[in-house]
């Protein structure tokens, strides 16, 4: 039974819309990056170890918004060395300075961004109309121009991110990874699409994807229950349906899949009942790239074991 259903995910290329300017959109967004200085500040934090350098840095995103991310450097790395950027779960942070830190003492430069407006230290300067009380995904999308959806922006801090990372004289650009789980898991893939440099992804249980899939779907109980929110609050005659689902293509990680070069290691828990499990393979489907998917038939939201084990190893392989 168990293969039966991983048959079918496997052929499961999703039912949500990609916008036909959807290639445009995100040249025009790209070429704003582009024109971004890429200045930065570093600021020593009080937690230090002896094996790791631990820094708050800062860079001004599109917009004029603050981004904060931890930096983390080995304290005795002799040459370049491979680097890391590391993404965090929804409405959450960076984390705390430990695991990075271990990370560093194996040589690896780390760097771990905070999303705007989430629970880091990230500001979130957009104005918009419409509601912006439920969460992330809506806000913006009562706005006529879908320039002001907010995963626009923080998915272009993500390649401003690596590209700070590359520029680090300890750090080797041919050498970088990015991975997260969940929101992080969908910032991973949307990284790796945006910033082609990027050698090596591993998602883990991506959020941020086919949201008409997820909405019809037992949306209420997931991480996209905000969607439903939406719907019931400001428009409950669903007169603006196709409307929204289309503008929600645009920062629909799925349209974005088959952009990628790095190497991907994709990994999903088929008991999975936050982001459901077909939602994420309408992304692994569209990958191109090299790619390897990793299955915990048992697992749903929730910690994988030796994952971590795993993703330190193939980080150094890099």
């Amino acid at each position: 039974m168990a293969n039966d259903k991983l048959d079918e995910l496997l052929k499961y290329t999703g039912i949500s819309p990609r916008p036909l300017d959807f290639d445009a959109y995100w040249a025009r967004a790209l070429s704003e990056l582009d024109a971004q200085p890429l200045k930065f500040q570093l600021v020593p934090a009080d937690f230090q170890t002896p094996l790791a350098e631990c820094y708050h840095l800062y860079f001004t995103g599109v917009g004029g918004a603050r981004v904060h991310a931890k930096y983390v450097r080995p304290r005795h790395r002799e040459g370049k060395g491979p680097g890391l950027a590391l993404f965090h779960g929804y409405h959450g942070g960076s984390g705390d300075w430990f695991d990075k830190a271990a990370y560093a003492a194996h040589g690896i430069t780390v760097i771990a961004m905070d999303c705007r407006g989430q629970g880091g230290l990230s500001e979130d300067r957009s104005v918009v109309k419409g509601t912006t009380l439920k969460g992330h995904i809506i806000r913006g999308i009562d706005e006529e121009d879908p320039d002001q959806l907010y995963y626009r922006n923080c998915f272009l801090d993500l390649a401003q991110t690596v590209r700070i990372l590359k520029s680090m004289e300890q750090v080797d650009a041919d050498r970088i990874a990015v991975h997260g789980c969940s929101q992080g898991g969908a910032l991973t893939v949307a990284c790796a699409a945006l910033e082609p440099s990027v050698k090596l992804a591993i998602p883990v249980y991506p959020f941020l994807c086919d949201y008409k899939k997820a909405w019809e779907l037992d949306v209420t109980s997931s991480a996209y229950e905000e969607i439903a929110y939406y719907f019931r609050f400001m428009d409950p005659l669903h007169t603006r349906e196709a409307e929204v689902f289309d503008k929600l293509g645009y920062i629909d990680i799925q349209n974005l899949a088959d952009r990628i070069r790095a190497r991907v290691i994709f990994v999903t828990g088929l008991a999975d009942p936050i982001c459901p499990p077909v939602t994420q393979f309408a992304v692994y489907n569209k990958i191109r790239a090299e790619k390897e998917l990793v299955v915990y038939h048992e697992y749903g939201h929730e910690y994988l074991p030796n994952l971590s084990d795993r993703v330190l190893q193939e980080v150094l392989k890099l």
